[in-house]
């Protein structure tokens, strides 16, 4: 069940968006007249009576794939030449969310409650729309083989948002076109840049007419990670080597050096282990080369879902060799996580980067946020 939630899953904890990346940090409007700053796998354009949304490349791997769709508001008249199965009135009143990543920014836009379904209700942080879930107000509509049609059909949303991980996105998106429901892909999980993920919010705030605030929130978030950038840029010397994950099944899916991670790592004074590489995916390694290149690490970061030492020595002996085993260096993602496992760093943390920024730069650097209590990272004893 969730096979392909699972794959994500693992996908998000390797590559973490990987792809052509945003040199040098540069936040910029990519052309005149052009809403979106930073992202390079969505696009919003305005047009007379509606909003054309452009999603580019939405799964790894795409090439030359654009997915169309024309946002027109509620109650106006209906513009001429447009395709009615591309067309999503707005504001979206019913929403299911087929990843809890997406429920951070519906959340933020204060719409948490157009939220009346999801895809693995154990998978949710948030302790409002757990609520909701208690109350019978979210439902679970499963996924995949599992997905309980006539359960959409009965709460008939506007919208389905999902996420791609290959080709096979095409064909599912096609069984739930069937239902005669509006479908988006979302890709931000793709954006290889921190504040090139958090500018999807402006998806959102034109999905509920709320572009304003939805700009706001991102020049917010913009401003608050520049500046602590810039203060660790300015107060560091030396670049702690850093390593990530863990083995999966014998194999350690690598993140690349032009994935989101890597990104942050860098932003945060630190020097990525493969940070001179470059892949569109996930790269898999045997655990002998990565533990020969893991003895050069300072930091072990993002280690699974390990929660002690010894599950981490329970993988593979040989892992407690690592001088960041040894000196007690291991930080991992998941202080904020729920019985069943919801966790935060993946639901919150992509709208607000500049907190998992702070996060790694005072592990990494101690001395410049003495008094910073971690939000997303905790210590692995």
């Amino acid at each position: 069940m969730y096979a392909l939630k699972s794959i994500l899953f693992i996908a998000l904890l390797t590559t973490s968006g990987c792809g052509k990346s945003v040199k040098n940090g540069a936040y910029r409007h990519k052309n005149a007249g052009n809403e979106i700053v930073s992202a390079e796998r969505f696009t919003l354009e305005k047009k007379k009576g509606w909003t054309e949304v452009k999603i580019i490349n939405p799964w790894q791997g795409a090439t030359n794939v654009n997915q169309i769709y024309y946002l027109v508001k509620r109650g106006s008249d209906l513009p001429e030449g447009l395709d009615s199965a591309a067309i999503i009135f707005v504001p979206l009143q019913k929403i299911i969310c087929m990843s809890t990543t997406h429920v951070a920014m519906i959340s933020a836009l204060g719409e948490e409650k157009s939220i009346v379904g999801v895809s693995g209700t154990n998978f949710i942080y948030s302790p409002d729309l757990i609520k909701n879930v208690d109350n019978g107000l979210v439902v679970d509509v499963g996924y995949e083989a599992n997905l309980n049609k006539e359960l959409i059909l009965k709460i008939s949303p506007d919208l389905i948002m999902i996420y791609g991980i290959g080709s096979e996105s095409a064909g599912y998106v096609g069984k739930i076109k069937e239902l005669g429901t509006k479908v988006i892909i979302n890709a931000d999980y793709l954006e290889t840049d921190p504040l090139s993920r958090a500018e999807w919010i402006k998806l959102f705030g034109a999905l509920y007419c709320k572009e304003n605030l939805a700009d706001s929130l991102f020049k917010s978030e913009v401003n608050e990670y520049s500046k602590l950038k810039s203060f660790v840029d300015q107060n560091t010397r030396n670049k702690p080597k850093v390593l990530l994950g863990l083995p999966f099944k014998d194999t350690w899916y690598i993140s690349p050096g032009n994935s989101f991670i890597s990104k942050i790592i860098s932003d945060a004074g630190g020097d990525y282990l493969w940070t001179d590489t470059e892949s569109s995916v996930s790269m898999p390694f045997g655990i002998e080369n990565v533990y020969l290149r893991g003895m050069k690490a300072d930091f072990w970061l993002n280690i699974g879902s390990v929660s002690s030492r010894n599950e981490i020595s329970n993988v593979d002996q040989r892992l407690d060799d690592l001088p960041s085993f040894i000196n007690d260096n291991l930080f991992n993602n998941n202080k904020r996580i729920t019985v069943t496992g919801g966790n935060d760093y993946w639901e919150s943390g992509s709208l607000y980067p500049h907190l998992i920024l702070k996060d790694i730069a005072t592990i990494l650097h101690p001395e410049l946020f003495s008094d910073h209590e971690l939000t997303y990272y905790r210590k692995i004893y």
